[in-house]
């Protein structure tokens, strides 16, 4: 489903990323960990070409997103959802508004369809009752929520999350994976899931890639990166866990 052939981006000289490969099968959410700083997001936003590499490829379904004319482009951006870190609301509207927003500007739905399917969307992701409050007025964990649920309403193939427990209590944080785990076996999206949340992400995923110095440094199912005897995997698990973590 998603395939990133070395994968080079720069920012005014510095390399963040260094020749990123990797594969997600259709139906896989994969975990991408490692330290801050160290070109998560920035790889994130490659997936729908937000950000064009210097140097390698991005491919959907065998699709090179780099060669895509705009019409071609905007519809590959079409299977997409993305849940940014601060949920990335609209401040101006309301719960039931800011999820209708990309069915009213990418559907041809009536208005009772589009009413039916958001406030059923809201309702999956625990937040019945709070359409008509706006932002301001509701928690960190419930725009969480909101951002979520804006992301699944047009049913999108691919989920792009990062890191969408930023700033919540560890409670919250796990509420929050397990819809998405929830939600990734109702809709069967493949995804990509940015954070820091170790262990419990690896609870909800399939694949877990971790990215160090600008590169993939181990790609892997959860157990088999729980048992990884890189001494950087073993430092970075365990510091996640147990204390600081220490690079050298």
């Amino acid at each position: 489903m998603i395939k990133v052939e070395d994968l080079h981006k720069s920012f005014n000289g510095l390399e963040v990323l260094r020749g990123v490969s990797f594969e997600i099968a259709k139906g896989e959410v994969l975990a991408l960990i490692g330290m801050s700083g160290y070109g998560k997001s920035v790889l994130l936003k490659h997936m729908p070409r937000l950000i064009k590499p210097d140097r390698g490829r991005v491919l959907i379904d065998n699709q090179d997103m780099g060669s895509l004319k705009r019409e071609e482009l905007e519809w590959m951006r079409s299977r997409f959802g993305f849940v940014f870190q601060s949920g990335a609301l609209f401040d101006s509207l309301t719960v039931f508004e800011n999820v209708a927003f990309p069915l009213q500007e990418k559907s041809s739905s009536s208005d009772l369809e589009i009413r039916e399917r958001v406030l059923s969307i809201l309702d999956q992701v625990g937040l019945n009752g709070v359409e008509n409050k706006y932002p301001a007025q509701i928690s960190g964990g419930m725009i969480k929520r909101v951002a979520l649920a804006r992301a699944l309403v047009t049913s999108p193939e691919i989920m792009l999350f990062d890191e969408p427990t930023t700033g919540l209590d560890p409670i919250i944080s796990h509420t929050i994976l397990n819809l998405i785990d929830s939600c990734h076996k109702r809709y069967g999206f493949t995804g990509i899931v940015v954070t820091h949340e170790i262990p419990k992400v690896f609870e909800i995923v399939q694949k877990v890639a971790m990215l160090y110095e600008g590169r993939i440094l181990t790609i892997g199912t959860p157990e088999e990166i729980l048992l990884s005897n890189n001494p950087i995997v073993r430092q970075f698990i365990t510091g996640s866990i147990e204390g600081p973590i220490k690079y050298h």
